[in-house]
Order: structure tokens, then C-alpha cells, then sequence
């Protein structure tokens, strides 16, 4: 089964989120329609990025999954930036180029 990676640059907050809810709700977004691998948060050049790899068996919609993750998340903090890879051959390369 293909995976695949969203990660979102995330920007402030939504008033009143705890910032702990931010990457559990985009890891359940993810999970309601694709098998969760792995969700993180990292501080990449002093931005924080939520993190959720996942894999389903038509890649044709990972985008919708992304896509999802992306409405979810941006209704708890700004989503400043979003992009989708997919793992080849040990790399991760854009999913969907269009998306930066």
C-alpha cells in the first residue's frame, strides 16, 4: 500500500486551542479515511509543521485525504503552507506538485 505525507506549516492558533490538538486532529482527519502511520510535529527553520504520514490503497485519493487533514487543521490554527510527498524507493517526492 502506497504512503504518503502531508505537512502543514502551522501558524497562530485559533483562540482557545491547545496546542495539543493541533496534530491529534489532523492525524484523526487522516484516519477516517486512510490507516495512520506515523504524526509528528518538528520546528523546521523556526516554523512548527504537523506531520502525518498515511497509507491507502488508491493514491488517487491521498490529495482528499491531504486535502481533509488541511480543512481540519485549519479550523484549529492558520495553515500557512501545505504539501503532500509520497514514498519511491525510499525517497519522499511531491504527490502533488501543485502544492507548496
Amino acid at each position: 500500500m502506497p504512503s504518503f505525507r502531508v505537512q502543514l506549516e502551522i501558524g497562530a492558533l485559533r483562540p482557545g486551542v491547545a496546542p495539543d490538538r493541533v496534530l491529534s486532529a489532523a492525524a484523526d482527519a487522516a484516519a477516517e479515511f486512510a490507516e495512520v502511520e506515523a504524526s509528528d510535529l518538528a520546528v523546521v527553520a523556526g516554523a512548527p509543521r504537523a506531520i502525518v504520514r498515511f497509507a491507502i490503497d488508491d493514491p488517487e485519493l491521498a490529495d482528499q485525504v491531504a486535502s481533509q487533514v488541511v480543512t481540519r487543521t485549519a479550523a484549529l490554527a492558520e495553515v500557512r503552507r501545505w504539501s503532500l510527498t509520497r514514498r519511491e524507493r525510499g525517497q519522499w517526492v511531491p504527490a502533488a506538485p501543485h502544492r507548496a
